[in-house]
């Protein structure tokens, strides 16, 4: 061949010492001596090669032009054409697998908007459970005070009664004291109110005197409230804090109403003078009827209204009787 004629005296000594001459030994041999044939051997199976190289020149490593393939026959190409600016984007038809993911969405947002109905019923069910374990507090706390009286009750055995540990009281009450002025705020002082506000109607002595006595049986006397009263007239001496605060929250203001009311039925007449002076009068056989209902009701049971009617009669007789 002649281009093996045309070999270097370094090739020939190379193939003679036995080096192994390949096909791409060979043909960078071959690109060296004739550039363009170079060219041509490298286009061969490439299309477009020709082209890409031929602006080379000669002794720089071929560019290698990445065509993309074409796609196979038959085979579904889908092309995204991007809307124009200010154009509207054409709606596109999902199928189910592409909805899906977009409900979920919708879903999740529902879901973090913060509901305001349900933080309303979550903040009025925190309140209603808040008074109703006070209200348990208070109750096992008058059952204490009455079956032991204030002086050996203990915070410890109110917290059982009522079926909480004994740090949970210390959330409503400061301490025992304090528990039992709550307890007569919530049993006696709106009972006070309606005493009030029958006080102030205009109405003869004798007629506001019965009701005082209705009020009495059915709001004291038939209720736990007299378990109040006897509990003060047994430990009012000893604790003069709690004698003090309850003459202050409850007998003051039912004297005082009481006296007002009489003092205005006076103006029509039938009022003894000393019963406005001392309108204690009218309540004292209520205090009687706790006292002997504490003590003796099992041996001689008392009928309580009928006592208090005829402690009004008794009162009210000779102003009566004086009419014509």
């Amino acid at each position: 061949m002649a281009t093996d004629k045309a070999l270097p005296s370094g090739g020939l000594q190379r193939a003679a010492t036995g080096f192994k001459m390949t096909d791409r030994s060979v043909m960078r041999i071959r690109s060296v001596r004739h550039p363009m044939k170079k060219v041509r051997s490298s286009a061969v199976g490439k299309p477009g090669g020709a082209k890409a190289n031929a602006s080379g020149t000669a002794g720089k490593a071929p560019v290698k032009a990445r065509v993309n393939a074409p796609a196979r026959t038959g085979a579904k190409v889908r092309v995204k054409t991007p809307a124009p600016t200010g154009a509207p984007a054409e709606p596109q038809h999902a199928g189910p697998s592409d909805s899906a993911p977009r409900a979920a969405t919708k879903t999740s947002k529902k879901t973090a908007t913060p509901n305001k109905t349900s933080a309303s019923k979550t903040s009025g069910n925190s309140d209603h459970k808040r008074a109703t374990r006070r209200a348990a507090i208070l109750d096992a706390a008058l059952d204490e005070f009455s079956a032991r009286g204030f002086e050996a009750t203990r915070l410890d055995d109110v917290a059982r009664r009522a079926g909480i540990a004994k740090g949970t009281i210390y959330l409503y009450f400061r301490d025992k004291e304090t528990l039992f002025q709550e307890l007569v705020r919530a049993l006696l002082v709106p009972m006070i109110g309606g005493i009030e506000a029958m006080a102030a109607v205009e109405m003869p002595a004798y007629e506001l005197a019965k009701r005082f006595v209705d009020l009495f049986v059915n709001e004291i006397y038939g209720t736990r409230r007299q378990d109040i009263v006897r509990l003060m007239i047994a430990e009012g001496r000893r604790f003069p804090k709690l004698a003090e605060f309850y003459y202050r929250e409850v007998l003051a203001r039912i004297m005082e109403a009481m006296r007002a009311a009489l003092k205005r039925a006076a103006t029509h007449g039938g009022v003894p003078e000393a019963l406005i002076e001392f309108p204690q009068l009218i309540a004292a056989p209520g205090l009687i009827a706790i006292v002997w209902g504490g003590l003796f009701e099992r041996f001689a049971p008392l009928d309580v209204r009928k006592m208090l009617t005829a402690h009004v009669e008794l009162l009210f007789a000779p102003e009566r009787a004086a009419r014509p």
